[in-house]
């Protein structure tokens, strides 16, 4: 049994009246912006390793300290097993000089191929998993969902585990309060760390992060939003961590907004918050959500991470240049 797995199963220690009392350390201890990174493909489709060291490079020089490889803006779920092997073992290598973070999702495949890929990153030793619910046979209940994932956790039994919650794409809609709350009072699920909260229901999100507190206080359960239109609201809420696309491209305003909620600061906050969701308006009017941030990056940054891969399509040229011409007008971009 792992040192994590020890600590997590000292979680709970019952009192002579049967009550369960909190004895549990955070399991996953990353906290601030993390970056769903994009997966860099060539014109003709094949992966474009070379430029990874320099975008770590990047990242951390803007500021961020953690990646999220293989989520929906790496386009995880259009690359092969070996393909998604190879990403995770790159930014693993680049996290040796940059000191990034690593999350790696292992969802979004067929059941066999999810244990081995977290199989794999358990091996290359990545700082936490997370994963999808199955995306064809749907869990129906949180009881389903956390079968899944122990499933895939008992593959990976060094490396904390969270669940990613996208039900605009996976049309799983629990409750992660409840969740969490089961996984907590049962202590079934010991390297269950927390989640990736992509979702605007903060109600939800607010509860989920108390799951496990004492009082009024944080749980030990590590909540990611991932949602970059709801920052300011989610922190205001108790979330401490993000992972957000715009946090590759323009992240200035994710870490202002953090910074002013740290502050109180919620005037600053609401600015930089309006200011980020004008961006993402204007950027995500020409096309969907990983096409258009894609195409922005390339011509923003530095870091050229090439087209997106079939069945996604990337941005036209026409629309392109419009985008161009709006973020001229906003600011963002400078000519």
């Amino acid at each position: 049994m792992s040192s994590s797995e020890d600590k997590a199963r000292e979680t709970f220690d019952k009192s002579c009246s049967g009550d369960i009392i909190l004895a549990m350390e955070k399991l996953y201890k990353f906290e601030g912006l993390m970056a769903p990174v994009f997966t860099p493909f060539s014109a003709d489709g094949q992966l474009n390793t070379k430029i990874i060291p320099a975008y770590g490079k990047y990242l951390t020089d803007s500021g961020i300290h953690g990646v999220l490889v293989n989520g929906t803006t790496g386009e995880g779920m259009s690359m092969s097993v070996e393909e998604r092997q190879k990403v995770t073992e790159i930014w693993k290598d680049v996290s040796k000089s940059t000191g990034l973070n690593v999350m790696v999702q292992v969802g979004g495949a067929p059941f066999p191929d999810v244990v081995k890929l977290a199989a794999h990153a358990d091996r290359c030793q990545v700082d936490s998993i997370l994963c999808l619910p199955d995306l064809y046979n749907k869990p129906k209940n949180v009881a389903e969902v956390l079968e899944y994932l122990q499933q895939v956790s008992n593959a990976a039994p060094n490396t904390p585990l969270l669940y990613y919650h996208i039900p605009a794409f996976t049309n799983v809609n629990i409750s992660i309060t409840d969740l969490l709350s089961e996984a907590h009072n049962s202590g079934n699920f010991p390297r269950l760390a927390g989640a990736k909260f992509t979702h605007i229901n903060l109600e939800d999100g607010a509860s989920s992060v108390r799951v496990g507190g004492k009082e009024n206080s944080l749980g030990p359960f590590s909540l990611f939003l991932g949602s970059d239109e709801a920052l300011l609201g989610a922190f205001a809420l108790g979330f401490n961590s993000a992972i957000g696309t715009t946090f590759n491209i323009i992240p200035e305003f994710g870490k202002s907004i953090l910074s002013a909620a740290k502050k109180n600061d919620f005037t600053g906050g609401q600015k930089a918050q309006w200011e980020l969701t004008k961006a993402i308006r204007t950027m995500t009017k020409q096309g969907g959500w990983v096409p258009a941030m894609k195409a922005v990056m390339n011509f923003l940054t530095p870091i050229d991470v090439g087209p997106v891969r079939f069945p996604l399509k990337p941005l036209s040229k026409d629309k392109v240049f419009a985008m161009k011409e709006d973020l001229l007008q906003l600011g963002i971009m400078k000519k």
